[in-house]
């Protein structure tokens, strides 16, 4: 017989989980609101310092790398970016190589992870290895993309190019109905906090809180069946782990998470790291979407602001393109590295100091 009760107190649950959902997006556009406000409201001098501050492109892609190693969101990195852009505080040559950062500052969670499995060689090798495929493809497509954004400025120009055709076809005309629904809460809350730092503080926890919250409850309503359904259809093929990985990120918009859950699957010997490689790859594409998003938000600026979120979804489509066909050398990368740091404590602690220090070298050298 069926339990229709527990049916009826399931169903309950699932629409309470996802209201919670829909008030912390509700909040993190607020937060977006806001934090556009601020920063237009912060004048050229702010704006000035900043471009200053970002010119040279290899400080801008070290302050990606470390502002999402800390946060460990990218999403988070590339909302705030974004924001930046379209308020006119950060000019779009600046943020292109901040965006390729956020990318390989995400993946620390990770490793994280897997250090888990320590003490178990067999199952830290193939753990710690799933957990850094993803830092190898982001970190060998920057090597690659990173030099010919520089000379040729190729995903610029590109997202420039998608972005003047969405606006030649009335993307960026129409009113965004997301307004009528932000500007009475965001209007009397800019009109209140007559301070743009003030301003630029709430909405900045109000981002930190709402993400963290969509993230939080997005995972408790996915991830109780996630695991099983992984393992029995979604790693068959690359094309279908590949819109997996997009789907799944894009709902919990973490790919920290995303990539993180599989780790310990690999650990088992339920997956390997060719099976997992294509899913990570797809999670990358997936967490541009929370900056496709924020441009919605966005009074000023939304051409700006909509090409540099298409920067980050572009520079991941060309990492793609490239390293999907030669996966063998990030996948072969990982094993190599997995094999070495497995062997003892001693290779473990030297690359644990090596890891540690490419967090904190970036950091001194920004500073220089």
């Amino acid at each position: 017989m069926v339990d229709l009760r527990s049916d009826g107190e399931n169903l309950w649950q699932l629409l309470f989980e996802l209201s919670k959902v829909l008030f912390f997006l509700y909040c993190f556009l607020i937060s977006i609101t806001l934090m556009g406000a601020a920063f237009k409201a912060s004048g050229k001098e702010f704006a000035g310092t900043l471009m200053r501050t970002t010119a040279n492109p290899f400080v801008g892609l070290v302050i990606g790398i470390v502002v999402t190693s800390i946060i460990q969101s990218s999403s988070t990195t590339t909302t705030i970016i974004v924001t930046m852009v379209g308020s006119g505080a950060l000019p779009l040559v600046a943020a292109v190589p901040m965006v390729m950062g956020a990318n390989i500052g995400t993946t620390v969670t990770n490793t994280i992870v897997s250090f888990g499995y320590a003490g178990r060689k067999a199952e830290f090798e193939r753990s710690f290895g799933a957990s850094i495929v993803h830092d190898m493809f982001n970190i060998y497509a920057t090597l690659i993309f990173f030099p010919l954004e520089i000379y040729t400025g190729i995903i610029l120009n590109s997202a420039t190019f998608i972005a003047n055709i969405i606006e030649g076809a009335g993307g960026f005309k129409f009113s965004s109905p997301l307004k009528i629904i932000l500007n009475p809460v965001a209007k009397p809350i800019i009109n209140f906090v007559d301070n743009h730092w003030i301003l630029l503080i709430i909405a900045f926890i109000g981002l930190f809180i709402s993400m963290s919250g969509i993230v939080r409850n997005m995972k408790g309503i996915v991830m109780e069946k996630i695991e099983v359904v992984m393992n029995q259809y979604l790693f068959r093929n690359v094309a279908i782990s590949i819109l997996f990985g997009i789907f799944f990120t894009s709902l919990v918009q973490s790919s920290s998470i995303t990539t993180s859950i599989i780790i310990p699957l690999v650990g088992a010997g339920v997956l390997t790291i060719d099976q997992i490689y294509p899913y990570t790859l797809g999670a990358n594409i997936g967490t541009t979407i929370t900056a496709l998003l924020a441009v919605l938000a966005l009074d000023i600026g939304k051409e700006a602001a909509m090409t540099v979120a298409l920067c980050h979804l572009i520079f991941n489509i060309f990492g793609i393109a490239v390293f999907l066909p030669l996966k063998r050398l990030p996948i072969a990368t990982s094993k190599a590295i997995a094999s070495f740091v497995s062997r003892s404590k001693k290779h473990f602690l030297s690359f644990l100091i090596i890891y540690v220090l490419l967090h904190v070298v970036p950091i001194i050298l920004a500073k220089l």
